[in-house]
């Protein structure tokens, strides 16, 4: 895994907007197409707003969710409430080519098996994302990867629910799995600030023990800031 550092936040906002945009116009060159699933947060957010001023070949990108909270439409826990005022607010992508999870579907594992055909579709069989973008939470988590969580051992399906009865802050999500993330042409990583600095550390040692640790780091670069790279 490949390690940068910025000065702050905004840095490595603009930064991954940046590498994403580059990542896309040779997605687009290579095979028509690019791909990206992305997780939420405040940079993020940031990054897909900084991402609208950079050239990117917008109608031939498609955007995926990396996980979801199952709750409302317009739901502020929503990460699409967020993705869709970050991004359609700014940038001019179809809208149709963002692609929300499911998750108010009668059913959630049906719908979490729609997700996985809309992938299918889009992304070959098996789906191959072009990029897949993380956060890493302060417990190792990444996605709706959460630590003891069932979800961490779904090895057969791309698209799979967190526990039903043991609710992580509050949610049931939907997630993308190990397989799919993995499976992905790279990686990108956000994490910032001095809390994440223990966890930065053992992503960095591939630590299974946290979730973050068992994604694939061969393609995979991660962008931080210099109050979280004091650990490196």
């Amino acid at each position: 895994m490949k390690i940068e550092v910025l000065a702050n936040d905004d840095a490595v906002a603009k930064a991954a907007a940046g590498v994403i945009a580059a990542a896309a116009r040779e997605a687009v060159a290579a095979r028509g197409l690019f791909t990206l699933a992305v997780s939420g947060g405040k940079t993020p957010w940031a990054m897909l707003r900084d991402l609208a001023s950079e050239e990117v070949p917008w109608s031939r990108v498609h955007v995926f969710q990396i996980d979801e909270r199952i709750a409302p439409e317009g739901d502020p826990d929503r990460n699409l409430t967020h993705l869709h005022e970050s991004l359609l607010g700014n940038a001019p992508i179809p809208k149709e080519n963002i692609h929300a999870m499911p998750v108010n579907a009668v059913d959630p594992v049906e719908g979490a098996r729609e997700y996985e055909k809309m992938l299918q579709e889009l992304c070959g069989n098996p789906p191959v994302l072009d990029m897949a973008h993380l956060g890493l939470g302060p417990d190792g988590h990444t996605a709706s990867l959460v630590p003891n969580d069932p979800v961490l051992e779904v090895a057969d399906h791309d698209v799979a629910l967190t526990d039903p009865v043991n609710l992580y802050q509050n949610r049931r999500r939907m997630t993308l799995t190990y397989p799919m993330i993995n499976r992905s042409r790279k990686i990108l990583w956000l994490a910032t600030g001095a809390a994440k600095i223990p966890m930065i550390v053992r992503l960095k040692a591939a630590d299974h023990s946290i979730p973050g640790g068992r994604i694939a780091q061969k393609d995979a670069l991660l962008l931080t800031d210099t109050a979280a790279a004091t650990g490196l």
